[in-house]
């Protein structure tokens, strides 16, 4: 592709040393970049792409993408914008051709429940007899049965995000994908120029605050995808979130709207719900008419999940019997209240946010027989918003009846000082009740000594994570491997 034409429609400051040259690629790392590519020069929290525009060029860079002029080769031409951050995601869409036209593109966004419900719409999909590829946390997939191929964020950066749909739509033949979309990838553009056909609300509590600083400022993020909708499109909302309204208004014109929930009148809902180690059930409502429902999987926030991606598949015509047949089918996803012993019935769950742990430490006292425990096993990730650490410390307190507080991924920070946050939320450090363990593989077996056959211990924060990263290096750890060493006798 030519640069005049990648840049055709761009909104640009500048034009400097102008040469139509082609452009074969776009990198944003110097070292990966090939001949021939137009090198994005990104500015982040650490690094300044501007600084290695020469690195670039030795490296082949034909054209550059700066928010100001470098000093680099006058030969090569350089396109000046207000922010290259937001502006990578246009000239991507540019240069694989807009490939979310072509696709039924839906998009999830939420603090909880992205993953799964993505996994949930892809069974649907195919269950309908409909091929659905899934870009999400775990990286992405082309069919509910295939491998994950990796992913370095939830929504990858722009240019590998549309050249991952371009492959998906001409390569695989795949017209549906459904995608996880984070607040991050949202307030950075990483999917401006794609074409959402439907987007989906799961909830909206506290989490990265570290980042957008004040919950207005997170709404805000999510709220752009649902802005981005076009007419014709359709938005589904948990009518049960505290900003249901407020996500509801900056729904465009013209696009069609839906909610789901329990606790408040809504399009399509649940009630008498029961749960039991099987799972959850309960009755869906309508348009008035009851359709009886039958998990394999568990927990409150299993039943919004299944209402979310039952409410968009409704929204795309499939019927609600279709979905209900696919759903019924999924024993969970990976990490999520994933069972992996069952003497004690041990879960291990990605919740790391004040609302995930409580709607898990709720799901699993349902479940807790009345003879036995409710063992809660924590930490909280470093160089993250530290606000959330005492109040998952006094959730853990107020549900569970013994709690080990450990290390998550501690990154830069001492885990003895996050330790010490989660513990000022707690209104006693009984040793009865209350186990402090920094090292996260000697707490998860102490559980062998604090949890009986009859307990039910919940592992949370890091869910299908196989790392932790600690101040000094990434080592290899997974909760589920650690536990069923543990307790080896029960494993499932």
């Amino acid at each position: 592709m030519k640069l005049d034409e990648l840049i055709e429609h761009l909104d640009y400051k500048d034009l400097i040393n102008f040469k139509n040259v082609e452009i074969s690629g776009i990198s944003y790392n110097s070292k990966t970049t090939k001949q021939g590519d137009i090198f994005v020069c990104l500015t982040g929290e650490y690094t300044d792409g501007h600084e290695y525009a020469a690195n670039a060029i030795e490296n082949g860079a034909a054209a550059l993408f700066v928010e100001h002029k470098v000093d680099a080769d006058k030969s090569i031409p350089q396109v000046v914008v207000s922010s290259t951050r937001h502006k990578i995601a246009n000239i991507a869409d540019r240069f694989y051709s807009s490939p979310s036209r072509g696709i039924n593109l839906i998009g999830i966004t939420g603090t909880n429940g992205k993953t799964t419900v993505t996994h949930l719409i892809q069974k649907i999909f195919e269950q309908n007899e409909q091929k659905c590829a899934l870009i999400g946390t775990l990286g992405y997939k082309l069919s509910s049965n295939g491998e994950y191929r990796d992913a370095k964020h939830t929504t990858p950066q722009a240019p590998e995000l549309q050249a991952t749909l371009r492959m998906i739509k001409d390569v695989e033949k795949i017209d549906n994908v459904v995608m996880e979309v984070s607040s991050h990838a949202l307030e950075q553009n990483r999917i401006g120029g794609c074409c959402f056909n439907g987007a989906v609300l799961t909830n909206l509590t506290q989490d990265h605050l570290d980042y957008h600083i004040t919950m207005d400022n997170y709404f805000e993020a999510k709220a752009l995808l649902f802005k981005m909708l076009e007419e014709g499109a359709f938005a589904v909302i948990n009518a049960d979130d505290e900003y249901a309204k407020r996500f509801l208004s900056v729904v465009p014109d013209g696009v069609k709207k839906y909610t789901y929930g329990v606790k408040n009148q809504a399009d399509v809902m649940a009630k008498d719900i029961s749960f039991s180690l099987n799972g959850a059930e309960f009755k869906l409502v309508t348009a008035g008419v009851e359709y009886p429902v039958n998990l394999h999987m568990n927990g409150m926030f299993s039943v919004y999940n299944v209402l979310a991606a039952i409410t968009a598949a409704f929204a795309m015509g499939i019927s609600i019997e279709t979905s209900l047949k696919a759903l019924e089918q999924v024993k969970g996803v990976a990490g999520r209240f994933e069972v992996v012993a069952k003497k004690p019935l041990v879960i291990v769950d990605y919740a790391h946010t004040p609302d995930g742990l409580e709607n898990v430490l709720k799901s699993a006292r349902e479940i807790t027989p009345k003879e036995g425990k409710l063992v809660c096993l924590f930490g909280c990730g470093g160089d993250r918003d530290a606000t959330k650490r005492p109040k998952m410390g006094a959730i853990a307190e107020r549900i569970a009846d013994k709690i080990v507080i450990t290390s998550d991924n501690p990154r830069s920070e001492d885990p003895q000082q996050i330790i010490t946050d989660i513990i000022a939320g707690l209104k006693s450090v009984n040793p009865d009740r209350v186990t402090v363990e920094p090292d996260r593989g000697h707490a998860i077996s102490l559980l062998k000594t604090i949890a009986g056959n009859n307990d039910v211990v919940v592992i949370a924060g890091k869910g299908h994570e196989d790392y932790q990263i600690l101040k000094d290096r990434t080592i290899h750890f997974d909760d589920r491997e650690e536990a069923r060493k543990v307790f080896e006798g029960s494993v499932i």
